[in-house]
């Protein structure tokens, strides 16, 4: 078996904005398997500044990985725990070079087009007018549940926007979650989430920055409407560190991305001990490219949540890759009719 890497710089078709900053760019990596005429490819995507991995020997670790790949896909994972967004790049690729197709990693109702994935329409950061023209064109889309990013703009002009939905929609009609990225101080957080309570919102991901975990389980506590813990989970990679992490805190949601917590085995490890704990959880992409938003989409499929799941529409991107993932009315179909192309990086699949 040979292994290589590449790396692939996504460009954005407009700059998009969260409370870390505008994105224009985003850089990912692919792991391409080869063994005799089958192939497989796994999407290895980081979020810099925000992932546990980005690191400066970010590529070396690529490069070790591609220099043992006969080690397998469990050796390997267990030795990459510290590099999530890798131990989900080389879980796909084992995953495609072992499938009929290589695109098609976890056959089931949704890949054969019988059934969709409910998912929440994302309105990114920006002006004021901007945020309300991405709400608008969501609830025409047939969205019934959008999620706001917030803590970028002024807070009264992003609880206008929030009054503006709430006049036109109720919450049995459009579900409305934030996302904070953990932007409010801590000393405010409290009475700011009272103020967001008056418009029936469903969760508030996120309302302060990690590692404040006595404060975050106080607000969890007090809450006057649903918690969830995003970028808290990042860097918690034993299973005892999680069951210690999710009973101090005892947030109403965790949200959880491949990408950052150790692929479908880090995933699903997270999942078994939320759900002992009676937390709720959904899963969400994380800006990768359709490669590897198709395999979350697939895995996501298969795990049974009804909730809208957080998966990306593959469509942020100038140069992304055609591929069978659309987008109707508010869910996420697979649509066989149309194909694949991933000429841009020279990956030809086996079908």
């Amino acid at each position: 078996m040979k292994a290589t890497y590449q790396k692939y710089i996504l460009n954005f078709k407009k700059p998009s904005g969260t409370s870390r900053g505008i994105l224009t760019q985003k850089e990912t990596w692919f792991i391409i398997l080869e063994d005799n005429d089958k192939k497989g490819i796994g999407e290895c995507g980081i979020l810099r500044t925000l992932s546990v991995d980005d690191r400066p020997d970010y590529e070396d670790k690529l490069k070790w990985v591609c220099d043992n790949v006969h080690l397998g896909v469990n050796q390997l994972w267990e030795q990459l725990m510290e590099f999530p967004s890798i131990q989900f790049g080389i879980e796909m690729a084992f995953q495609s070079l072992q499938s009929e197709n290589s695109f098609v990693l976890f056959p089931s109702a949704f890949t054969s087009g019988v059934q969709t994935i409910p998912i929440n329409g994302l309105v990114w950061m920006g002006e004021e007018l901007f945020m309300k023209q991405q709400i608008e064109e969501k609830i025409e889309q047939g969205f019934t549940c959008i999620k706001l990013k917030i803590g970028a703009i002024d807070f009264e002009k992003e609880l206008s926007l929030l009054r503006f939905i709430r006049q036109h929609f109720d919450e049995n009609t459009i579900e409305i979650r934030v996302d904070a990225n953990g932007a409010f101080d801590s000393n405010e957080a409290l009475d700011k989430l009272n103020q967001l309570a008056d418009y029936k919102l469903h969760s508030i991901e996120q309302p302060i920055a990690k590692n404040n975990t006595d404060r975050m389980a106080e607000l969890c506590k007090n809450t006057p409407f649903p918690i969830a813990l995003d970028e808290e989970l990042i860097g918690v990679f034993t299973k005892k560190e999680k069951v210690t992490l999710l009973q101090k805190i005892s947030p109403q949601f965790v949200i959880l991305k491949p990408s950052l917590v150790g692929g479908f085995r880090g995933t699903k490890e997270w999942i078994d001990i939320a759900e002992q704990l009676q937390i709720k959880w959904w899963i969400t992409s994380a800006l990768e490219s359709n490669i590897g938003l198709n395999a979350i989409a697939q895995w996501t499929f298969l795990q049974n949540n009804p909730m809208p799941q957080g998966l990306g529409t593959g469509g942020l991107y100038t140069n992304n890759f055609d591929c069978p993932l659309e987008v109707q009315k508010g869910t996420l179909l697979y649509n066989n009719q149309l194909a694949w192309n991933t000429a841009f990086i020279g990956f030809e699949s086996h079908l």
